[in-house]
């Protein structure tokens, strides 16, 4: 009965062009859910079995307000997108995990400078474009070739984390960089065609809409991995883009290399994109367009950095001694 329904979930979020990172989630959390019930079905519990599952991850699990959030959206979507219950006026009210507020790591200018000249090849390509572009991870590595607009300056980004379509100007300094990885991956994909290898993923169901499109070279990843490889749901061999862990891992390199100490992640570019907007002068309300934030409150977290950054120009009284 489970698997049934875990299947029928996966096909809702399928339909609904969630990212596979987030059907896999979402899964795991239903999973785990229905476990902690005695594998009860979804369809006899409600209010009080969702409460129990929830106040046991942040007072047992102590997991994270991020972590239980993901749980409880999980379970929503479940009742409300498969199984048709709506439970918006039954207010759920789980001990909530404590949540903290952080401000995020931010590089200056300067070592943003120094990481990159201490990345080669594609992976210096890739972070100057989520620094320069604002991008999130998934963002620039999904990227494809239809996807720069070099007509009109920008880099167009859809299906964003808010499901919602956006575009930023592509950054003058690397335009040339990019029309040349265009290029590259034009040349790349006609020897992948010869090898019978020059298919790409597809989102959704646009392969069996469109046949042709995985062949295309406008479908191709802007940033595709050296070698092919056979893709572990389909087993077809074809090319993917570069893997998180090994952008990752080359980025840790360069901070090494630059002797900085801060905890940089590939995360870290886009807070430092927002953050350097801001101090030459940029609104919030156009960082809050360009960053694809639904909310303004999520953008104005760069307004405490900011605050928290000019705080270093107050002299300390250990200052005034003589």
């Amino acid at each position: 009965m489970a698997r049934k329904l875990l299947d029928r979930l996966r096909d809702k979020i399928r339909v609904m062009h969630y990212s596979p990172k987030t059907e896999d989630s979402y899964a795991s959390w239903v999973k785990r859910y229905i476990l902690f019930h005695k594998k009860r079905h979804p369809q006899d519990m409600g209010k009080v079995e969702i409460e129990a599952f929830l106040t046991f991850l942040a007072v047992n699990k102590k997991v994270s307000p991020t972590t239980q959030n993901q749980a409880f959206h999980a379970i929503l979507f479940l009742y409300e997108k498969v199984l048709n219950i709506n439970l918006k006026d039954e207010n759920i009210q789980a001990l909530r995990a404590k949540q903290r507020i952080r401000i995020p790591v931010v590089l200056t200018e300067f070592e943003v400078g120094a990481i990159l000249d201490n990345l080669t090849g594609i992976y210096q390509l890739i972070v100057k474009t989520m620094y320069g572009c604002g991008l999130r991870l998934n963002e620039v590595l999904n990227l494809r070739i239809k996807d720069v607009d070099f007509g009109f300056n920008k880099v167009i980004i859809w299906d964003s984390k808010s499901l919602a379509d956006r575009s930023v100007p592509i950054p003058q300094k690397i335009k040339d960089e990019l029309l040349l990885q265009v290029k590259h991956v034009e040349t790349t994909h006609q020897i992948d065609l010869k090898n019978k290898h020059g298919t790409v993923f597809m989102p959704y169901a646009l392969a069996k809409k469109y046949p042709n499109a995985p062949f295309e070279t406008k479908w191709q990843y802007l940033f595709p991995m050296k070698d092919v490889s056979k893709d572990p749901k389909t087993g077809v061999i074809r090319r993917h883009h570069v893997l998180e862990n090994t952008l990752a891992r080359n980025i840790k390199k360069a901070v090494t290399k630059s002797g900085i100490h801060k905890k940089v992640t590939s995360h870290t570019f886009r807070h430092s994109y927002a953050t350097h907007l801001l101090q030459h002068g940029i609104d919030i309300r156009t960082i809050q367009d360009l960053m694809g934030h639904k909310s303004l409150e999520t953008t104005m977290i760069y307004m405490h950095v900011i605050k928290d950054l000019n705080k270093n120009n107050i002299p300390s009284p250990l200052d005034f001694l003589e």
